[in-house]
């Protein structure tokens, strides 16, 4: 099953069959389990996080509970909504079931009425085949190159160079800046601060980050790194650390300043 809908001023939604097992487990319960799931993706002025629909017959419908909470979406229209509850656990409006597909200037939506979708961050872990994944589905049309480099690369926080290297590698990531990854032997590590803040990416995995104290000043979080990393990611794993080119002073690849990037960081 595969279909594009063109929705609202080139904001286009589709759903496409996805070749993934997928499960999501909620108070050490299997909650969806299936080989047959679907993926929606929204491009154009709608554009968001993929998200699996599961057919009602791989989901534990029996522990969801149908709740009162209204919210419409103007292009795939009113879902029923539920709580999960598992013995003591409950996950409030957890999860949610669209009806008939919607009609729109002659343009009909994605039929989803026999799935049930779930509230990522409401669910204690997610897997594709034996793999947890963070933070959202991935897209499968988006793409990580993790590339070593011999490129020159310079970073100026408060006035002081806190890195200086020759091997950096790159992330290319579809969509986003480039990020420069930096071997700890060429950052100022004296002037890092260990934070407790831990982020997640569906495409690296689980990020850790440092403050970095330099000019007379503390820069919060501008600096992360990934203990460990997913299988395409695995060359900026363990001892590599990134910085938020948006935040610091300057960052010089190959003596030429970069342009400092808008991004949702900024």
């Amino acid at each position: 099953m595969t279909r594009l809908a063109q929705l609202f001023e080139n904001s286009t939604i589709e759903l496409v069959q996805s070749p993934k097992w997928v499960r999501c487990v909620f108070a050490g319960v299997t909650i969806a389990d299936s080989k047959r799931s679907a993926l929606l993706r929204s491009q154009g002025k709608r554009r968001g996080t993929p998200v699996y629909y599961f057919p009602k017959a791989d989901v534990r419908m029996d522990l969801l509970r149908a709740n009162d909470v209204q919210t419409t979406d103007p292009q795939l229209g009113t879902p029923q909504r539920f709580d999960l509850v598992v013995g003591d656990r409950v996950a409030e409006d957890a999860a949610y079931s669209f009806g008939a597909p919607q009609d729109f200037e002659g343009e009909t939506g994605p039929d989803l009425h026999d799935y049930v979708a779930f509230v990522w961050a409401k669910m204690d872990a997610w897997f594709e085949e034996d793999e947890e994944v963070f933070q959202h589905a991935r897209d499968p049309y988006k793409r990580i190159d993790c590339l070593p480099s011999s490129r020159h690369v310079r970073v100026v926080i408060g006035g002081e160079t806190v890195a200086d290297t020759r091997h950096p590698v790159l992330l290319f990531e579809t969509g986003l800046v480039t990020r420069y990854y930096i071997p700890k032997i060429d950052v100022r590590m004296d002037l890092l601060r260990p934070s407790d803040t831990v982020t997640r990416c569906p495409y690296k995995g689980l990020a850790h980050y440092y403050s970095v104290e330099a000019g007379g000043q503390t820069y919060k979080d501008i600096v992360w790194y990934y203990p460990h990393a997913t299988p395409e990611s695995t060359p900026i794993a363990g001892g590599y650390l990134s910085f938020y080119d948006e935040k610091v002073d300057l960052v010089e690849v190959d003596g030429v300043p970069n342009e400092k990037p808008v991004t949702p960081f900024s």
